[in-house]
């Protein structure tokens, strides 16, 4: 059975459902996958004739129940109401309401197994804060939301796949996040994602440093040689292919980052900047969850809204991950099985000899 994904339409007032529309356009998503959209059909509507002609027609099937998806159809399941006011291209605290209606309804479905996968439209940071949403950004919501304390934030494209230390983090905090303890964790689950998720062997990871220079050997940092580099010995010695830590800045602009599987960086900008340079087309995929979940690697870009030009490209990049992930999810699990492990066979089928493999 093709897998029913889950596809929160983020802030109404950004681009969310621009990309959506456009990216569900394509008839190749539907031989791959049943998707479905958590929002709201007039909203959606009222966005569509935005759009060219082609899209003011658009029919939805809405259901109540991901049970009900229909194969081939675009599946909406409403999770506010129809007279949620829209200021498309504006922040509006109804408008994070409304994201976050999305975004709880979709994990409640996620979790109860009724949808394999999740991808995330763009959401406001602000304006979705409330009781229920205190955190920093979809990445550290999904992982309170399914009960881990470990995460990975990682954004991935054809150049390159890029993992954080630190998320959403501000400057002056970084230096204070950096611990031997927290880098081994991060090289920990990436080394296990791109083994479980990308189906590598003996994944290279590059570690990258902290300081400018790699921190000269203590002239203008000591995070490297306290820290850093004792993380990345103690994760070789337990088997990772793991190198660094290299000075960002030479790291890229020499273009060493070809020669590895994948970069870890200590902070935001450190590692998305070359990441966005390179394509603004990625994937922002949480890694070290038992859940699948991708997005865009783009905000709700206001400025953008009800234009008519907005590149769907990552969010179909983002649905097409979802659907290969659990593919390779899937043939991991089939690849580790034990081939010695026979199972019994019922017992009047058992013969009165020993089992004799090559007999």
């Amino acid at each position: 059975m093709k897998p029913i994904i889950a596809i929160t339409a983020g802030d109404i007032n950004g681009v969310g459902y621009e990309i959506i529309l456009k990216g569900l356009l394509d008839p190749h998503i539907c031989e791959i996958c049943r998707p479905i959209v958590y929002g709201n059909a007039k909203i959606a509507r009222e966005h569509a004739h935005t759009l060219s002609e082609e899209y003011h027609n658009m029919q939805f099937n809405l259901i109540d129940d991901p049970a009900q998806v229909k194969d081939g159809r675009l599946n909406l399941i409403t999770c506010y109401p129809d007279n949620t006011p829209l200021n498309i291209g504006t922040s509006t605290p109804e408008a994070g309401k409304a994201a976050l209606a999305s975004l709880e309804r979709a994990c409640a479905d996620l979790k109860a197994g009724k949808v394999a996968a999740l991808v995330t439209a763009p959401i406001n940071k602000e304006n979705i804060q409330s009781d229920k949403f205190t955190f920093t950004g979809h990445t550290e919501y999904l992982t309170h939301y399914f009960g881990s304390d470990k995460s990975l934030m990682m954004m991935v494209s054809h150049a390159m796949r890029i993992a954080l230390v630190c998320n959403h983090t501000p400057i002056t905090k970084v230096a204070s996040m950096i611990t031997k303890e927290r880098i081994l964790d991060k090289l920990n689950i990436l080394n296990a994602t791109l083994k479980q998720d990308f189906m590598l062997t003996r994944p290279r990871i590059a570690v990258l440093a902290l300081n400018p220079h790699a921190g000269d050997n203590g002239l203008i940092g000591k995070e490297e040689q306290d820290i850093i580099l004792p993380a990345i010995k103690e994760a070789a010695d337990s088997g990772l292919q793991v190198y660094g830590p290299y000075s960002a800045d030479g790291f890229f602009g020499a273009g060493k980052y070809v020669h590895f599987d994948a970069v870890l960086a200590m902070y935001h900008d450190q590692g998305l900047i070359p990441f966005k340079s390179l394509d603004m087309n990625g994937i922002n995929f949480t890694a070290g969850l038992d859940i699948v979940r991708t997005s865009p690697d783009h905000g709700t870009a206001y400025d953008l809204a009800g234009k008519n030009t907005a590149n769907p490209q990552s969010f179909s990049h983002a649905l097409y991950m979802a659907v290969d992930i659990l593919a390779t999810r899937a043939k991991s699990k089939e690849i580790s099985a034990d081939p010695l492990v026979i199972k019994p066979r019922p017992e009047r089928e058992r013969p009165d000899r020993p089992f004799l493999p090559f007999a």
